[in-house]
């Protein structure tokens, strides 16, 4: 678990060796890099413009998060995902606009549009002369000489840590902060630390004020080496082992082994969102089936490190960890328990019932109004108030029951705890040994406070019969009249829940209910037009959130059922439920009169087809990145969804593509928002010329297979970066369809004539064969022989092999012909 070598025996060696490593910085310095003269300046644009190191293994800049708003960052340049390593403004993304400077003065300052300052480097009071991106992915401000880093990313370290970077103790950088979740660049509540007593910990902070009032380490090296270490550094060396130095020069290895060097992988460690301290590693070649491996993390059981009576734990409190088998946390809430915050389930669980008052009827019918539910192996070993030995289960249920402060009560083996919120360290492990009764009401455990029914006490119930008796005893006419009143409160209250419910379901997805006035405010009177479609029109628009603002896009709805509320909010409901990267996000709608507006994220890189079409096209890593994403989105609708989603209409025109030119598809339940007269086109189908499958002309049920078949058309679209169906110059007559002609060049082996002018695809002929031939298994004239777009995914992923497909027009006598060779 652990080594420390003899100082008297070593100290020589190690004395050099530190001395090299201290060497490291300026000799990685050394080697050349582009300067980053004062008076640059980057702008948060969507554009990606970013300073690269010399390789351009690393890039400093501005990567878009969310809502239009930018994070300056470091990431990795020459891999599909391009992970972030260093983020200077996680708390509080930039706007679109903002803009960072080297500026004349020396200063790296990163500010708003309007000029406010967000952040800036902490340099001290010396000549900056410029700064650079280097090749082992620190970015640094140097003097004159080039000898000195006034102010370099790696001694303002956030999550990451890189080979060759150092942490010291007693130093500023001597600290890694986890972020809040795997979506968000807010910092999170845990810590890795070289504390000032000279020890290497990791431990959790107060939430959600993230105080650094240390709680108890859950990874603590004292503890590992039974021995005061005295750490001075913590090393990641460019081997890619990780091991910390302690003050007489001695090598003190963490948890884990040394690994053998590699120099065709790149490296780095994070201290993830749930605690656990990473070593990934990632191929440097680029492959876009290529992802980071976990090559080693600590501490082995995250559930099971927290100790300490303080803090929540590996979970929030009233929740539980369970470890799974990749040695990963997972939060759960106990049954009759639902999440604080449902987006975050690493947070906090709260009941979803009315607690025990310990007063009134709570204290008497408790067997009529609380009961006490099994979780096998679960505790929360830091919780319990009182403990009860040489009982039975039975009397640990009874004495639970009859406790108004016992939310939950563990028994095991002849011992009874009892335990009361809230509930921190949970974690489930078949060492408890034991069953967790968890305490929740009759009837009622899943419902909302404010709908329980109101328990008044028995001196008042009689009080009320007797009024009630006295009322009844009267005259005919106030017996009318009371059953009159009654039959009034029923209805309105009936007519106020109803609409509540249905308030309830449109807004169960949080999407935000606008008003037509604040849409037309956006958009300046739906001024600024950015495309048209066959549901109406989409405008640009800018909305302010809190301190910043939003570009929205706005699409008014001019085909949509007039009179069919009940059919519009659903079909909303349903589209606002989906989140997939892959998928524009609605973010609200408009239900004001006749107005039937929807409204998404701003996509600022517009639609594929302007792309795909247009003078600059995308290179072909791009396009076949692409692909995946548009794949992976329609996998997504068609079975990980909770109501499956034909789109209908999948063509160029509606991928749009975000700032980092991520495929986002758009339009995606719409289809049944068309009036019953508008849901077929001109031509008798649904959809558009050139993607439209067979089987909407045979007046057929269809199917999510009519997706698989225009994504195929579009597959070839792609990497072809050709239209489906090219018309003659100025007629309507059809030159060309794509389809055909890949089947033909496909069967004759000539597929390099679809792409002859595109070097790129040509170098890379093997992968485009297998995409060319998975599009005509998707655009088979037989749906049942279409794979669905799972099976799609997989084959583009590399997961299946792709078989020689038949041909795709079977039904087409014509078409036969192609097969037999020319002679």
């Amino acid at each position: 678990m652990y080594s420390v070598t003899n100082s008297l025996q070593c100290f020589p060696f190690l004395f050099l060796l530190h001395l090299l490593f201290l060497l490291v910085p300026f000799s990685a310095y050394a080697q050349s890099y582009r300067n980053i003269s004062l008076g640059s300046s980057l702008t948060a644009n969507g554009d990606n413009t970013s300073w690269a190191s010399p390789s351009g293994d690393f890039a400093f800049g501005f990567r878009h998060v969310d809502n239009d708003r930018f994070l300056l960052a470091i990431w990795y340049d020459k891999i599909p995902d391009r992970t972030i390593v260093w983020y200077a403004n996680g708390d509080d993304p930039a706007p679109r606009g903002s803009q960072v400077e080297l500026t004349k003065q020396g200063r790296l300052v990163l500010k708003d549009p309007r000029g406010n300052e967000l952040w800036k480097a902490d340099i001290p009071n010396r000549d900056v002369s410029h700064g650079a991106m280097l090749d082992s992915g620190n970015f640094i401000l140097a003097d004159k000489s080039s000898a000195i880093y006034l102010w370099e990313s790696f001694k303002n370290p956030t999550d990451t840590f890189l080979p060759t970077q150092v942490l010291e103790v007693n130093q500023n950088y001597n600290k890694l902060s986890s972020r809040a979740n795997d979506s968000t660049y807010t910092r999170g509540r845990f810590r890795l630390r070289l504390q000032e007593n000279g020890n290497f910990a990791m431990y959790a902070v107060a939430f959600p004020s993230l105080t650094e009032n240390e709680y108890e380490a859950y990874y603590n090296l004292f503890l590992l080496s039974g021995s005061d270490p005295k750490v001075h550094q913590f090393v990641f060396n460019e081997s890619g082992n990780i091991y910390v130095v302690s003050k007489n020069g001695s090598i003190v290895n963490l948890v884990w082994d040394s690994i053998a060097p590699a120099t065709d992988v790149y490296y780095r460690a994070t201290l993830d969102f749930d605690g656990v301290f990473t070593q990934y590693s990632h191929p440097k070649t680029f492959d876009l089936n290529s992802h980071w491996t976990t090559i080693r993390s600590m501490p082995e059981d995250i559930c099971d490190a927290f100790r300490g009576r303080l803090g929540s734990g590996a979970c929030g409190y009233n929740s539980y960890c369970i470890l799974t088998s990749d040695r990963r946390p997972r939060c759960e809430c106990p049954p009759g328990y639902e999440w604080v915050d449902s987006n975050n389930r690493f947070g906090d669980c709260r009941p979803s019932f009315i607690l025990p008052t310990c007063q009134g009827e709570d204290t008497r019918n408790v067997t009529d109004l609380f009961e006490l539910q099994d979780l096998k192996n679960v505790d929360w070993p830091t919780s319990d108030y009182e403990m009860m030995e040489s009982y039975n289960e039975q009397d640990c249920r009874s004495s639970c029951l009859d406790d108004c402060l016992c939310a939950i009560a563990l028994f095991t083996e002849g011992t009874c705890w009892k335990k009361k919120l809230p509930l921190p360290n949970g974690r489930q492990n078949a060492a408890v040994n034991g069953t967790a009764l968890i305490k929740i009401r009759k009837g009622g455990g899943f419902s909302e406070p404010n709908l329980h029914p109101i328990l008044l006490p028995t001196k008042n119930r009689s009080t009320l019969n007797l009024v009630v008796s006295l009322l009844l005893g009267c005259s005919v006419f106030f017996n009318f009249i009371l059953l009159a009143a009654i039959f009034l409160v029923y209805f309105f209250m009936e007519k106020k829940l109803r609409k509540k419910r249905q308030k309830s379901t449109t807004l169960r997805s949080s999407l935000r209910s606008f008003t037509y006035l604040e849409l037309e405010e956006a958009t300046d009177g739906f001024k600024e037009e950015l495309g048209r479609g066959a549901f109406g029109i989409v405008y640009k628009g800018l909305i302010e959130e809190m301190s910043s603002t939003e570009y929205i896009a706005v699409k008014k709805l001019d085909k949509v059922f007039r009179e069919g509320d009940k059919e519009f909010k659903a079909e909303v409901n349903a589209i606002g439920q989906t989140h997939h990267k892959n998928l524009v996000r609605l973010l609200g709608f408009c239900e004001e009169g006749q107005h039937r507006i929807l409204v998404y994220e701003f996509m600022s890189n517009s639609s594929l087809a302007d792309h795909l079409f247009g003078i600059c096209k995308p290179d072909w890593n791009q396009r076949v990145q692409i692909a995946f994403g548009i794949s992976r989105g329609l996998m997504y609708l068609h079975e990980e969804c909770s109501t499956q989603i034909i789109h209908c209409d999948i063509k160029p025109q509606n991928i749009l593509l975000d700032d980092n030119f991520r495929a986002r598809i758009s339009d995606f339940g719409l289809a049944k928002l068309l009036v019953s007269n508008e849901t077929r086109t001109c031509t008798g189908i649904r959809g558009t010329r050139g993607y439209v499958a067979p089987e909407w002309f045979r007046n057929t049920p269809v199917s999510a297979k009519v997706d698989v078949y225009s994504f195929g058309v579009m597959l070839l679209e792609i990497v072809c970066c050709r239209k489906g169906v090219e018309l003659e110059p100025g007629k309507e007559e059809v030159k060309a369809i794509l389809t055909d002609w890949a089947y033909d060049c496909f069967i004759h082996e000539k597929l390099q004539d679809l792409v002859a002018d595109d070097e790129e695809v040509m170098n890379d002929m093997k992968r485009f064969e297998r995409l060319v031939m998975i599009a005509i298994w998707c655009i088979q004239e037989e749906p049942s022989l279409r794979p669905s777009m799972k099976t799609v995914t997989q084959m583009l992923e590399g997961v299946l092999e792709v078989s020689v497909p038949p041909c795709p027009y079977q039904f087409n006598s014509y078409i036969s012909e192609l097969s037999e060779p020319n002679i």
